[in-house]
């Protein structure tokens, strides 16, 4: 089907409906949320085998997004965003149908190809969108997983406590089918491709070498830190992935350009990146527990499931209200600037997090604080990727720095995870988190944004050159529409 799209439906609508792909994509993500702790006995067995509905997602996700995002920048975005969410709707409906763990990890495994969505989403806006819409588009776009994650939280919250689990999924594919219905009439194809063959035995080896990754790092807990298996993934993964990247320096048509990512300004906003991820997922994990647990152990607020998402939902909007404000920054002082700007409020929010554990509208508070800060730090990322890379790299660029966001998120899950799961206090016959464990929780977030923010530091400070002014193609090639 040919996009439908006037110069009467302007660009406007085009960064509505990718940023709600976007927000689709956010939720798919989040009404898992609400179903962890009931999760073993909801699909019968035992907690560490069903955390694998979790990991899967994450590890298809690592792979599914730098592979989408090449094969976007050769074959088609707006093919690929389709495929993304084509995969999220069958995978949701996979996941409606099951009640085992088996088809779970496959339904959830076809949902975590739907991350792509956001980096295919940012490079169809940089081909599409005059430059003085761009950055504040981007800037949404980019924010819109943290968006679609805060505010959908109460909603499946709600639907977990009072309906069938079940219908968590069929509403997810449901807003999936939406979504590729309205890309399908409104996003037009890119007519910019990237020349070559696609690189096969590249996405072999850094498939391999991300599972084996993720694996370590997602299951270590489980399986000790210290032990054969976590250390062999490890290990595994330090050996093929430099392999990977030996074989990649040496052909014409690599999956990833090294040579690109190597770039100052690259290389420093993907580490970058890799902080502001790990940063972040301590603001999803304490307020909802600390909200939920119960008030008999002195620090615990007694919240329901609902309420808790309730509480968590200022973050969300706050994101929203400030991706223009970042759009703004980035125009007058360039992407460096919004992301010291998101990391130092974020930051601030950590420190002032550790007194406002004591009242719902507190952790309100200070979830408000931690999305602005986000939102100003997401806006500016895939920005300082499209002002270092060439028009055909887009698409492959950006989908490796939501990689590297994903990764400091899951190394942040099981660091954050570590220290709640051994700084516990005894609350009758079980173990629960202590209050001090959650502060240190805080202080790691906290010690992530200043490193986030010695490393924003160093990257080359230029203007969002490629926010302002159109992209001259390099070496690309056009279609026609």
């Amino acid at each position: 089907m040919r996009a439908f799209r006037t110069k009467a439906h302007g660009t406007g609508l085009l960064t509505t409906v990718l940023a709600f792909a976007g927000v689709v994509v956010a939720v798919m993500q989040t009404l898992m949320v609400p179903l962890l702790a009931d999760l073993p006995s909801l699909l019968r067995t035992n907690r560490s085998d069903a955390t694998w509905a979790i990991t899967i997602t994450l590890l298809t996700a690592a792979v599914g997004t730098p592979v989408l995002g090449r094969l976007g920048d050769m074959c088609g975005k707006r093919r690929m965003l389709l495929l993304s969410l084509s995969l999220m709707i069958v995978g949701s409906v996979v996941c409606g149908l099951s009640s085992a763990l088996l088809p779970m990890m496959a339904g959830r495994g076809l949902q975590g190809f739907a991350i792509g969505a956001i980096p295919l989403g940012i490079s169809i806006m940089r081909d599409e969108l005059p430059p003085e819409r761009l950055g504040a588009a981007v800037g949404l776009m980019s924010s819109s997983l943290g968006v679609g994650g805060a505010l959908a939280l109460p909603a499946a919250a709600l639907v977990a406590e009072h309906f069938d689990w079940h219908m968590l999924f069929f509403g997810a594919a449901a807003l999936g089918g939406l979504s590729l219905l309205l890309v399908l009439l409104v996003v037009p194809e890119s007519p910019v491709r990237a020349p070559g063959r696609f690189d096969i035995p590249g996405t072999i080896g850094l498939s391999a070498g991300l599972v084996c990754l993720l694996l370590g790092i997602s299951k270590g807990g489980d399986w000790g830190w210290g032990g054969g298996r976590t250390l062999g993934f490890f290990g595994a993964a330090a050996g093929v992935l430099l392999v990977w990247g030996w074989f990649e320096l040496r052909i014409a048509e690599p999956l990833v350009d090294l040579r690109t990512t190597a770039r100052p300004q690259v290389l420093l906003t993907n580490v970058a990146s890799i902080l502001v991820g790990f940063a972040l997922y301590a603001t999803q994990l304490v307020p909802p527990q600390l909200l939920q647990l119960s008030s008999t152990t002195g620090y615990g607020l007694g919240q329901s499931m609902l309420m808790a998402g309730l509480c968590v939902a200022p973050s969300g909007l706050l994101m929203m209200l400030v991706s223009p404000v970042g759009a703004r920054i980035i125009a007058r002082r360039g992407p460096k600037t919004s992301l010291l700007s998101g990391v130092l409020v974020l930051g601030a929010g950590y420190a002032a997090g550790l007194m406002l554990l004591e009242a719902p509208w507190q952790l309100a508070v200070f979830s408000a604080i931690a999305g602005a800060g986000v939102g100003l730090a997401y806006a500016s990322l895939p920005a300082l990727i499209i002002d270092a890379v060439p028009d055909t790299e887009t698409a492959a660029a950006n989908g490796l720095n939501a990689l590297m966001r994903s990764i400091g998120t899951s190394s942040s899950s099981a660091v954050v995870g570590t220290v709640l799961a051994h700084m516990t206090t005894s609350f009758g016959a079980v173990s629960v988190p202590s209050l001090a464990g959650f502060r240190t929780a805080f202080v790691i977030g906290c010690a992530a944004c200043v490193a986030a923010a010695a490393v924003t530091a160093f990257i080359p400070g230029r203007r969002g050159r490629a926010m302002r002014t159109p992209a001259v193609p390099e070496k690309a090639t056009t279609v026609a529409r």
